[in-house]
């Protein structure tokens, strides 16, 4: 079996195996084959794959492998039947890709459908490895773009209070930015739609935003559910006026499939006091301040500096490409029995639950996008948005 592993596009500076999965990933049949200086960004060079027991190839043998392995999904086009990819897919938003490869007859694994809530996939979730880096490295970038310190400092020039973080959104992001912020002497206020969030939030040291009216508004694959435009002015009113003395706001609100929602409009950015920082960490799909410009940070007529860079994992790319890498390589040994790739239509990592479970009813049922050029039957939900 030869696995290859793709250099991502220059945007991407992380890799999706690293060379200490090499060896597992040989111990269990695989050929590994690297593309030339895949490993670069995030700080692995061509020989530590070498060492590892890999082979350093050019980018169309890598291509040619029978699984291949990458974080952005690569052009289909030189690939031929028969192959499978392993990426990030993103189905609902790209359905135009999922087509794509069933059209060419590729098999696609979208690492991005774990389903996070079945035990043993967890070692595999890559949304959540890369998340919990996203809420870290969001936190470091608001410190570092606020004018002033973040922890409470005692000196004889006086005393300094603590700087003030409000996180908006308490998923996997939302808590490591929590705790992180905490860590660094912040006081902490967080918000969330599912009520059962605030337990989460005070146990890593946040206080929870109580919102009129909240709801546990959470599907059954914990993810927030879409919520009504009247109960989304509610939470943008009441987490907006306690973020209008913050020093530093984060916001994490995602939901699956779907565009950002706009937690922070232009109009209440207009009321945050100047210095203050708005770290989008959902640049990538439209962002949640109204104001957020992809790629950039701005800086508005009143001080506030809104920073809206697309790929918050990607800035931490050597510790991301290492968990990332260790996702791959659990998702990639439960396909081989005997040295050989198996792909088990009755495995629910790979197809899903059966019809009506609550994790295909969310739409969460998998990562096996296509086969033998066709949509998987179970996945209904996304077979509806590429016909």
């Amino acid at each position: 079996m030869r696995l290859g592993v793709l250099k991502e596009p220059a945007d991407e500076r992380r890799v999706s195996i690293v060379p200490n999965s090499v060896k597992k990933l040989c111990n269990l049949g695989f050929e590994v084959i690297v593309e030339h200086s895949a490993g670069i960004l995030s700080h692995h060079d061509d020989s530590e794959y070498e060492q590892a027991g890999a082979s350093i190839s050019d980018q169309k043998t890598a291509l040619s492998s029978e699984i291949v392995s990458s974080i952005s999904m690569p052009d289909v086009s030189p690939m031929t039947k028969g192959q499978i990819i392993a990426c990030v897919a993103d189905p609902f938003r790209h359905p135009s890709r999922v087509k794509e490869a069933v059209c060419a007859g590729i098999t696609l694994l979208s690492m991005d459908m774990i389903p996070r809530r079945l035990s043993r996939a967890q070692a595999m979730d890559v949304n959540s490895s890369q998340d919990n880096l996203a809420g870290y490295k969001a936190v470091l970038l608001g410190a570092a773009h606020v004018p002033r310190g973040i922890p409470m400092m005692t000196t004889s020039a006086g005393t300094i209070r603590p700087a003030k973080f409000v996180v908006m959104g308490s998923g996997v992001a939302g808590l490591q930015a929590i705790s992180t912020a905490k860590r660094l002497g912040a006081v902490v206020y967080a918000s969330d739609v599912r009520r059962s969030a605030a337990e989460q939030i005070e146990s890593v040291g946040g206080r929870f935003i109580e919102v009129e009216g909240m709801d546990d508004f959470e599907d059954d694959s914990g993810y927030a559910k879409p919520l009504t435009p009247e109960f989304i002015q509610r939470v943008n009113d009441t987490v907006c006026e306690v973020a209008r003395d913050a020093d530093v706001v984060i916001t994490t609100a995602r939901i699956f499939g779907r565009a950002a929602p706009i937690t922070v409009p232009e109009r209440a950015v207009s009321t945050f006091k100047p210095g203050a920082v708005i770290v989008d960490m959902n640049a990538d799909v439209g962002g949640n301040c109204e104001l957020t410009r992809r790629g950039e940070i701005v800086t508005t007529d009143n001080g506030v500096a809104i920073i809206g860079i697309a790929n918050l994992p990607g800035e931490l790319p050597s510790t991301a490409s290492m968990l990332y890498s260790n996702n791959m390589t659990n998702f990639l040994s439960t396909l081989v029995s005997d040295g050989t790739l198996v792909l088990d239509m009755e495995d629910d990592v790979l197809v899903g639950a059966p019809e009506g479970d609550e994790l295909h009813v969310a739409g969460m049922g998998g990562v096996l996008l296509c086969s033998d050029g066709q949509i998987h039957p179970k996945q209904s939900r996304l077979a509806g948005a590429v016909d």
